[in-house]
């Protein structure tokens, strides 16, 4: 069964916060199945935003994991708004998470990572 949006977020919250960091949750979507969106902030003021990996980068036994792939990588604010606002409107009931790190390491499960 897959992890629940919600216990994912709060992990990753926490994780981020161990690390010495920053995270929030700018809009709380579904509970149970919502997809994740995630911001990173950079102290240069560029952002780069990861998004949920297509079902094509799962292989069959990962398909209960959450992967996610770079959509926007070191870009303006408002191009990652503006992105974060048609996913919005397709789904109403995503997440969006914020992080204020330089670095995150393995918390993000990246999809080119396996």
């Amino acid at each position: 069964m897959r992890l629940r949006a919600d216990i994912f977020v709060s992990s990753l919250l926490r994780r981020v916060f161990a690390s010495g960091d920053f995270a929030a949750v700018e809009k709380k979507g579904a509970e149970e199945a919502g997809a994740i969106f995630i911001r990173q902030h950079f102290r240069d003021g560029l952002e780069t935003l990861y998004a949920p990996a297509p079902q094509t980068a799962f292989d069959e036994d990962e398909i209960r994991d959450r992967l996610f792939e770079v959509r926007l990588a070191r870009s303006e604010p408002e191009a990652v708004r503006a992105m974060l606002d048609r996913e919005r409107r397709f789904d109403p009931d995503l997440w969006i998470v914020e992080l204020e790190a330089e670095e995150l390491g393995d918390m993000i499960p990246l999809a080119g990572d396996r």
